[in-house]
C-alpha cells in the first residue's frame, strides 16, 4: 500500500489556543537535504534537535554514491552506521524523506530499485521528495517548475541559457526519456517540493498549501518551502524577529535546510543557530513537526486542493526575481 492511498483524512480537531494539533498557534518544519551527510557532520545537530523537541524531515539516498556524481563523500542507506543512525531518528519521531535514488542522475531502471530499496530497508515508500541539484530525473525541474508559456517561464529559461546549468536536461516526467519516472513518482510519493522563498511564514506566498497542480499530472501534491539552503540564510529565516511574526501571524514555516553545509563546525552546532533554535523551542504555543506531517494536516483541512491561477502565478513570479537576484537559477 503507497503513502497516498494509506493516508486517511483527519477530521477537524477542537482549535482551544490555535489551529494546529493541542491548540498550537503556528507549525514550524525543517526538511533537511542529505548532501555531504555523515553521522559525524550532522549528527551534532539533530542531537539538538532531539533534545529541544523539534521533530524534522531528513532526507536520504538509498543506493551507493557513484564516483562521477556529486557529493561523493556523503553517505547513504547502504552504509551500516549511518543506516543504523536513520533507524533511531525514525523511532524518535523524525520523518525519513527521499533525495532520489543516489548522488547522480539515474535511469528508470536504477530509480525503481531506489525506490524499492528504500522500502526494504525502512519498511514503506517515502511520503516527502525533494528534487537533487542538477540530477537528470528530476521531476519538473528547470523552468519546467514554472507554469510553461507563462512570463516567468520564459524570464527564468532565457536566465538559463546564460547561467551554468545551460544546456541541462531535466527529464523525470517525460515519458519517452529513459529518465522517466513520473508514474513511480505518483504511485509511491505524496508530496514533493518545488518553490522556496525567503519568508517565514509560507502561507503568505502559498495559502494552497499543499497544492495540487493540473498542468503537473505526476505529482500529486506541491509544497513550498522557506529557503534555508545555508547556514546564513537559514539564521536570517528563523531570526528573533520572523520567529515572533510566525507566532503572531500563527502561520506555517517549512524550510528546508543542508544541514552539511557548515551548520556543524568542529563537532559542535553553530552558536548563532543552536541560539536560535533554543529560542524558537521554547514557545509553547508551536507545533515541531516533520514536513509530512504538517502537510497531512494542512491537507485534511482543505476542501479543494487546487490552487487559484493569480496564486501560482503571483508565487512563480516571486521566485523568479528572487532567483535572479541571487544569480542562482
Amino acid at each position: 500500500m503507497t503513502n497516498v492511498q494509506a493516508d486517511e483524512r483527519q477530521s477537524p480537531v477542537h482549535r482551544s489556543m490555535g489551529r494546529f494539533p493541542n491548540g498550537k498557534k503556528f507549525a514550524f518544519s525543517i526538511f533537511d537535504d542529505t548532501d555531504n551527510s555523515t553521522v559525524q557532520n550532522v549528527g551534532p545537530i539533530y542531537q539538538l534537535l532531539t533534545e529541544l523537541g523539534i521533530r524534522a524531515t531528513k532526507s536520504v539516498w538509498s543506493l551507493p554514491n557513484v564516483n562521477c556524481g556529486r557529493f561523493m563523500g556523503s553517505s547513504t542507506l547502504q552504509d551500516p552506521e549511518y543506516l543504523d543512525w536513520v533507524l533511531t531518528l525514525r523511532e524518535q519521531g523524525f520523518e525519513i524523506a527521499y533525495h532520489g535514488a543516489r548522488n547522480d542522475s539515474s535511469t528508470r531502471d536504477v530509480i525503481e530499485k531506489g525506490l524499492h530499496e528504500y522500502c526494504r530497508l525502512l519498511g514503506e515508500y517515502p511520503k516527502t521528495y525533494a528534487n537533487h541539484s542538477l540530477n537528470r530525473e528530476n521531476i519538473y525541474w528547470g523552468e519546467a517548475r514554472l507554469t510553461r508559456r507563462s512570463v516567468p517561464y520564459f524570464v527564468y529559461k532565457t536566465a538559463r541559457a546564460t547561467h551554468q546549468t545551460k544546456g541541462q536536461l531535466f527529464e523525470g516526467h517525460a515519458p519517452d526519456s529513459p529518465y522517466f519516472w513520473g508514474d513511480l513518482c505518483k504511485r509511491y510519493i505524496k508530496y514533493v517540493r518545488n518553490l522556496s522563498f525567503d519568508e517565514i511564514n509560507i502561507e503568505r506566498v502559498n495559502p494552497s498549501l499543499p497544492y495540487n497542480d493540473p498542468n503537473k499530472p505526476y505529482v500529486n501534491y506541491w509544497f513550498s518551502s522557506a529557503d534555508g539552503g545555508n547556514c546564513e540564510r537559514f539564521c536570517n529565516v528563523v531570526s528573533e524577529a520572523n520567529q515572533d511574526r510566525l507566532e503572531e501571524e500563527g502561520g506555517v514555516c517549512i524550510i528546508f535546510s543542508h544541514f552539511a553545509k557548515d551548520f556543524v563546525k568542529n563537532g559542535a552546532v553553530v552558536p548563532r543557530l543552536e541560539a536560535l533554535l533554543r529560542r524558537f523551542a521554547a514557545k509553547d504555543s508551536g507545533w515541531f513537526a516533520p514536513a509530512g506531517e504538517v502537510l497531512d494536516y494542512l491537507l485534511s483541512r482543505r476542501p479543494d486542493t487546487g490552487i487559484p491561477a493569480q496564486e501560482l502565478a503571483r508565487m512563480e513570479r516571486n521566485w523568479v526575481m528572487q532567483k535572479i537576484s541571487k544569480r542562482g537559477v
